[in-house]
């Protein structure tokens, strides 16, 4: 599994840039959960969470959230922002391939690319099986991943992140060593930039890791593999008449996964 620690070890600067309004993603959540299921969410699971924005969102209403990251600091700075909030989450420092909640939820999600760093089938298989042995029966996985018109085989979009803050500017640079995806494993080894200017103090990091390329037939087999989820639905973004398509409005690619059993 590999990540992009030296950025993700900077949670209040990825937070200047990432901190955004999630309404419609929670929304989203529970009209999924309505449509597959037939019921009201009460409680849910924010896998690879970082600063926790969708279980910090789903418990303000009420939820019952738990939120999963392997980074202590992602979790501190997102425990510490709840806290602020007044709100209560769960958080759980714990690897995305073997966890244990203290009781199954309603649904599941890994938003924003966060299933990338799991590179091989064997791992995407224990990370479904892991996902599903704390799902409620029916319960829904969700897996938010970046669409094929900005990376493909043939393609990986730079992105440029940048926001301020409190006198604080930071920006990303995604995608620095041009990356291409290998052909055999669908991974691709990608570097990227941090710059900050704290009040004067100037910061850069650099970062690199491999990232997976995953398209839906292969997440429905992987799924099929696990023998724990499957495939129900795709999306291209956090709107449930918005189907994954060539058209402009598809931005995202969104898969529904189902507990089966």
């Amino acid at each position: 599994m590999a990540e992009h620690c030296n950025l993700y070890d900077r949670a209040m600067y990825y937070d200047v840039i990432f901190n955004r309004d999630v309404s419609a993603e929670v929304k989203f959540v529970r009209d999924i959960y309505k449509k597959y299921a037939n019921a009201d969410v009460h409680s849910v699971l924010d896998v690879a969470c970082g600063p926790g924005y969708h279980a910090r969102a789903m418990a303000r209403t009420g939820t019952q959230a738990y939120g999963l990251d392997l980074r202590a600091e992602m979790l501190r700075f997102a425990d510490d922002q709840a806290t602020k909030e007044g709100t209560q989450v769960t958080w759980l420092e714990a690897d995305m391939r073997s966890f244990q909640l203290p009781k199954p939820v309603d649904v599941a999600f890994c938003m924003f690319d966060g299933l990338d760093c799991l590179l091989t089938n064997d791992n995407l298989i224990k990370h479904f099986q892991a996902v599903a042995a704390n799902l409620r029966p029916g319960g829904l996985y969700l897996v938010d991943l970046s669409h094929p018109v900005e990376v493909s085989f043939s393609h990986y979009k730079k992105f440029h992140y940048s926001a301020q803050r409190d006198g604080v500017q930071v920006d990303i640079y995604w995608a620095t060593n041009d990356p291409h995806y290998d052909l055999a494993t669908g991974i691709a080894h990608v570097a990227l930039e941090l710059h900050v200017d704290d009040h004067g103090k100037k910061l850069v990091v650099k970062d690199e890791a491999d990232e997976r390329l995953m398209f839906p037939q292969e997440i429905s087999l992987l799924a099929d593999l696990s023998k724990s989820l499957k495939v129900v639905g795709w999306y291209g973004d956090f709107n449930i008449d918005q189907p994954l398509d060539h058209s402009p409005q598809s931005k995202r690619m969104i898969g529904v996964l189902q507990k089966v059993g």
